[in-house]
């Protein structure tokens, strides 16, 4: 049954001045000096004081969120008593679920396991803290997101962060250290990017400077992309069997083409080399 509120309404809420506080079925929420609002919960789960600071209104934090965050409480203690009728399960904090994560995937021979480190450490960790793992919720999410817009991060800089995060959510699920993914993750939309082209002069002198190289492997790497276009792995992917020098053709094995090629093109395709 949905709590009914005498005290912290929404009325009254907006009503408050710098310094005020209402309470009300375990949840608070203060004027801050600044103006911004601050919702903390304050209360008993299985016989546990849980005081938490939710947010800030600022940040996008509601009485509902406020609410949710205890009901949630309240659901991973009934789910505690179920699953361990002889214990109770010890909540997995957030950064210590990350170390244990980075730890477990290198020896699994994980991929992009810097970049997936770097996203940990430096950004996600840090905001999240010793919060359970099993408690992160999609206000949490939000939060997280707001707070680094407001560092300028772009957004395809964010999804890849949320990237990493729902990766960890998937293995702690398969791991077994959580029942289930704790909270849907939204991406944020990307911009489309600006295309950069390099002009005739700026192509010869690039090809000049990749002449005059140490490396003997610079100038035909540089030469093939100009010519053909092809991605970075496609280059170095290529094998002695993928080129035709008297027909003067290179064949790309597993080519990422458009959206809707048909699978054949998708296997093979053709690129004539102008030398």
């Amino acid at each position: 049954m949905a709590l009914k509120f005498q005290k912290l309404t929404r009325i009254n809420i907006r009503k408050t001045v710098p310094g005020d506080k209402l309470q009300e079925h375990g949840i608070s929420f203060e004027r801050l000096p600044d103006g911004d609002g601050r919702y903390a919960v304050n209360v008993m789960v299985d016989g546990i004081r849980v005081h938490r600071i939710v947010g800030k209104e600022s940040e996008g934090v509601t009485r509902s969120q406020a609410e949710d965050f205890i009901e949630q409480a309240r659901t991973e203690a009934r789910k505690g008593r179920l699953n361990l009728p002889k214990g109770r399960k010890v909540a997995l904090g957030f950064r210590e679920a990350a170390e244990k994560y980075l730890i477990k995937l290198e020896k699994e021979g994980g991929k992009d396991l810097k970049k997936k480190e770097q996203r940990l450490r430096l950004h996600l960790s840090p905001f999240f803290k010793d919060k359970p793992l099993s408690s992160i919720a999609a206000f949490d999410l939000e939060r997280f997101k707001k707070s680094r817009k407001e560092e300028g991060v772009t957004n395809g800089t964010i999804n890849r962060e949320l990237a990493a995060l729902s990766h960890l959510f998937s293995k702690a699920v398969e791991w077994k250290w959580i029942d289930r993914r704790p909270a849907k993750i939204n991406r944020l939309k990307e911009d489309g990017g600006r295309m950069v082209y390099l002009t005739a002069a700026q192509a010869a002198e690039l090809l000049k400077k990749a002449a005059e190289h140490q490396s003997a492997f610079i100038y035909p790497f540089i030469r093939i992309a100009l010519e053909t276009s092809m991605r970075r792995s496609e280059i170095l992917s290529i094998r002695l069997e993928h080129v035709d020098l008297q027909r003067r053709i290179i064949f790309i094995p597993q080519a990422k083409l458009a959206h809707g090629s048909s699978p054949s093109q998708r296997i093979w395709l053709n690129i004539w080399l102008r030398f």
